[in-house]
């Protein structure tokens, strides 16, 4: 999950009797089934392979490149962060800067290696690497424009990012000088407050721009309370000078975010939906940066015909059920989860359960130390406000109601974490999902980490929802409702996420499609809209997950159906050579690295794999 996303994902085993469904909702409950049995839980095991069992890794010249340029990246924004506790939207000059001048130097560099003196693997990084060069040079570009957009909002915001970033040159700041700019830069936002106030619904003032302008007030405070410390105490002339306008200052910064925030914004109220879209052509270069040759109304064009396949499928289930119409069997699904106390025994079994139908069909390796080696923690209720279902990561976040949630919220939580959507994502987190993924990417190609895609990350999690659906994993018409839910929320995000970033949707829009047509419950829907437009993920991160399972089938079908690999040579394959756009592990599977990306077309809906959403 990443531009800033919340964490990778899990894990799984083996082993386990079943757990069944105890009580639930209401009344209307489903009926009760006998007590779960006991589950065995084996511990980790942390020996490793005999050596000749290791594979090793051919020798790269580019790895230690790439190491050393990470290095370099990290060193510059860990000196030149404005703001200590965590991200932070500020534009700062001399930062972007010494950025530009890094990456001049590395494309320069890059430059002068010839391709054709690199084989397969060195070409994949080097490109990849070039990549990485060129998004950050983008990303600058930018940031750039959206601080340029509300920079009239914030007079005095030079001034003030202008001494941040004197003390990160190291330079002690001038007790006098410093004072005097403090108080001009108060008076001046309080002149635009009051200019603000009696017009506060004057052209150009949208409520984006506020609320972006508010993150940076925000941070700018933030920082200033930080640099304020550094130099108030041990420097008495500065204290002398700087403490009270300091003071003041702080107070009308925080009086200024929350005019913007709360009167221009409309954001009064925390539960409000507010997005920042970042416009059609951010979004076009988004998609080109990840190889995706489809525009974005093609993919919204896939997503309702996949949404479409969804509910025909379920409708197949719903008669099964002897149940009306799809919503009606959403519905008795929702009623069937485990007994407060019973969900993390449910997560083993489920997890347990994946891996035991992946290793009796050969499908990828499955090491023993991958089986245990995470820990489990359970959501608390703050966090389920924006995170209403599981997460993972290195280890595995559970969502369950608590003994205080209100009432209402309570059962939504029960009825959006019953056992049949659990066992859709429990293996989405664990394994062969994001956790695999993390244990993979410890030991294998560990240098393209920085290469990270969420068309790559979320992409494998989601293809293996598709492949196991294939294959029937599913094996009642509850556990597929429950698969099919899921999918249905994928391919909504897709349509929500690209009408949102382009502006052609409110989050509200949002919420409403989720609970119409996909069967959420309220809350959750807004809880879920909420967390892809807060910031902690980048815009097209939700788009990510099915477009990239929708890559990795069609190149499933090129590799395996039609190319003749196996399962397990493909999945194993796909793991050890790391993170990184699908478009460029295509190339690298069909050893055909060239000097320059990718340009040929890549069509991977007109696959045969992916005919639900053609």
């Amino acid at each position: 999950m990443t531009l800033r996303p919340l964490t990778l994902a899990l894990l799984a085993a083996l082993c386990a009797a079943p757990l069944d469904d105890v009580v639930a909702r209401s009344a209307e409950a489903a009926p009760a089934a006998p007590a779960p049995s006991a589950i065995t839980i084996e511990p980790a095991r942390f020996a490793p392979p005999p050596l000749s069992a290791m594979p090793e890794e051919p020798a790269s010249r580019l790895r230690p490149l790439i190491t050393r340029y990470r290095a370099d990246r990290e060193a510059l924004e860990h000196v030149r962060a404005l703001v200590d506790d965590g991200w932070e939207p500020l534009y700062a000059p001399r930062r972007a800067e010494l950025r530009a001048g890094l990456v001049a130097d590395w494309q320069a560099r890059l430059a002068a290696i010839g391709a054709d003196t690199l084989n397969q693997d060195d070409r994949l990084d080097r490109l990849l690497l070039q990549r990485e060069l060129a998004l950050d040079a983008a990303a600058q570009a930018f940031g750039k424009e959206r601080y340029e957009a509300v920079r009239g909002l914030l007079p005095g915001y030079d001034d003030l990012v202008a001494l941040l970033e004197a003390r990160r040159d190291l330079r002690q700041a001038d007790p006098r000088r410093t004072a005097d700019v403090l108080e001009r830069v108060r008076r001046d936002l309080e002149a635009r407050a009051s200019r603000l106030t009696a017009a506060s619904s004057a052209p150009g003032v949208s409520p984006t721009l506020a609320l972006r302008a508010a993150q940076h007030a925000a941070a700018l405070r933030r920082g200033l309370e930080d640099w304020h410390t550094y130099q108030s105490g041990y420097d008495p002339q500065f204290s002398w000078w700087v403490d009270a306008p300091y003071a003041a200052l702080d107070k009308q910064l925080e009086a200024h975010g929350k005019l913007l925030r709360d009167t221009l914004g409309g954001a009064a109220d925390p539960e409000t939906l507010r997005a920042d879209p970042i416009g059609d052509a951010a979004i076009a270069k988004a998609l080109a940066a990840e190889g995706v040759d489809y525009s974005p109304a093609e993919l919204m064009a896939a997503a309702e015909k996949e949404l479409a396949w969804c509910q025909a499928e379920m409708d197949k289930a719903a008669r099964e059920m002897g149940a009306r119409d799809w919503r009606e069997a959403l519905e008795r699904v929702k009623q069937r989860h485990v007994a407060p106390g019973e969900q993390p025994g449910l997560v083993v079994e489920l997890a347990d359960e994946a891996v035991h139908f992946l290793e009796a069909r050969d499908l990828l390796t499955v090491p023993d130390g991958a089986k245990r080696d995470w820990r489990m923690t359970m959501l608390t209720p703050e966090y389920q406000l924006q995170a209403p279902f599981f997460l993972g990561g290195q280890d595995v976040w559970v969502a369950f109601p608590t003994d205080g949630m209100p009432h209402e919220r309570k059962l939504n939580a029960l009825r959006g974490n019953n056992r049949h959507f659990s066992r859709a994502v429990v293996h989405h987190e664990l394994i062969p999902g994001h956790h695999l993924q993390h244990w993979y990417a410890q030991r294998h190609s560990t240098h393209r980490s920085s290469f990270d895609s969420p068309f790559w990350t979320e992409g494998w999690a989601l293809y293996w929802e598709l492949r196991l659906y294939d294959m029937g994993f599913a094996a009642t018409p509850e556990d597929r409702v429950g698969m099919l839910f899921w999918r249905s929320h994928r391919a909504a995000r897709i349509l929500f996420s690209l009408g949102v970033q382009s502006g052609r949707m409110t989050p509200d829009e949002a919420v409403a499609l989720l609970v119409d047509r996909v069967g959420h419950e309220p809350e959750n829907a807004k809880a879920e809209v909420r967390r892809s437009i807060a910031g902690d993920y980048g815009p097209l991160y939700q788009v990510a997950y099915l477009v990239g399972g929708w890559q990795f089938r069609a190149l499933h079908e090129e590799r395996v159906t039609r190319g003749g690999w196996s399962e397990r040579e493909f999945h194993d394959r796909v793991m050890r050579e790391g993170s990184m756009p699908i478009r460029f592990l295509r190339e690298r599977l069909f050893e055909r690295v060239g000097e320059v990306a990718p340009g040929e077309s890549w069509r991977f809906l007109d696959s045969p794999a992916n005919a639900s959403a053609r």
